[in-house]
């Protein structure tokens, strides 16, 4: 008789990524990781921001490292080989291309194995810090998962960034299920084309036209945009009033992209995320007290909490969790409270 496996909890793959760079996203990646890990959870951080890896200084980790470049250019070996453990228990890194460079372009065969490599990557959760910006290797990996993070600030150009993001990724997910059919994948790129007040660029619009000329790649579409939720995160926020953009956030990829999106958290800009990069600091680790570990805290938290479902009210939910944690800081730093 064969011998029952024993029960393996089930692997959740969180991707981050960001419209523009310098908006923190490796700070992010790097600290939700340390934060799920402090709870107990077998993680993996991810260094997959290909021409431009920094994840290792985040965590605190040497550059050094044999990693995904090396993995991908060699065409042997598991991803599993090549994980490292850090300092903190639970987790383990998955350095990017540090020893092997120019790795920013992949081709279709590498970006295949890839995405395998990643999805067999043993472990609780696995967090992938993606490059900044709308690359076909950034969109297609954000794909990965049916949810996935976006950071941004709360700069015009950054907010803008982020949904022009989301927006280029449904598109690039559209043309991957309509390149199945050179007449729809055709249709799709002349709508692509056209002018982008006519209504043809939205979702509803692309929508329309796969289903005029393939309703089965339509349906498959549908299923797709239907089941993935965007999860937005704002960082270096000075006061809970900048959250007022999330109705004009909300309207704008409702009407544009029939999206949804669910907001998971504010980060307070604050001066000790600096003081610890000077210092190649891990901020969970070693400054756990500042305002910045206090809401990553709290964001794993609710990853860990309700990242598979839906999560219902979260504009209402994050302001007022914004405004407590703001009214706590200026309890004990009255100061910052009259200089916001």
């Amino acid at each position: 008789m064969t011998p029952k496996r024993p029960f393996a909890p089930p692997k959740t793959i969180i991707p981050v990524a960001s419209g523009k760079g310098g908006v923190g996203k490796s700070l992010f990646s790097a600290n939700l990781a340390v934060a799920l890990a402090r709870m107990g959870h077998s993680t993996i951080a991810v260094d997959l921001d290909l021409g431009g890896a920094n994840l290792h200084t985040c965590l605190g980790m040497p550059n050094a490292l044999p990693g995904i470049g090396d993995l991908l250019k060699s065409n042997t070996g598991k991803a599993t080989d090549l994980l490292v453990q850090t300092p903190i228990p639970q987790l383990r890194f998955l350095p990017g291309d540090g020893q092997a460079p120019f790795m920013a372009n992949l081709s279709h065969g590498q970006r295949v194995r890839l995405i395998r490599a990643v999805r067999d990557l043993p472990a609780r959760y696995v967090i992938l810090d993606l490059g900044a910006g709308t690359s076909f290797n950034t969109l297609n990996l954000f794909g990965i998962s049916t949810s996935g993070i976006v950071v941004t600030t709360f700069e015009t150009t950054a907010v803008m960034n982020s949904m022009m993001f989301l927006r280029n990724f449904i598109f690039r997910m559209l043309s991957g299920i309509a390149c199945k059919d050179e007449k729809t994948f055709s249709r799709l790129l002349e709508a692509f084309e056209q002018p982008g007040n006519d209504g043809t660029t939205t979702l509803q619009g692309l929508t329309a036209i796969l289903e005029s000329v393939n309703p089965a790649l339509a349906a498959s579409a549908a299923q797709f945009c239907g089941r993935f939720r965007p999860r937005i995160v704002f960082n270096m926020g000075d006061h809970p009033d900048e959250l007022a953009v999330l109705h004009k956030i909300t309207a704008a990829l409702k009407n544009g992209l029939s999206m949804a999106p669910e907001y998971l958290g504010f980060l307070f800009h604050d001066h000790e995320v600096r003081q610890a990069a000077k210092n190649r600091e891990t901020l969970l680790i070693h400054r756990p007290s500042c305002s910045f570990s206090s809401g990553m805290v709290r964001i794993a938290e609710r990853v860990d909490r309700a990242w598979d479902g839906p999560m219902p009210d979260s504009p209402a939910r994050l302001v007022q969790e914004t405004r407590a944690a703001y009214t706590t800081m200026a309890r004990y730093a009255p100061w910052e409270k009259a200089a916001g």
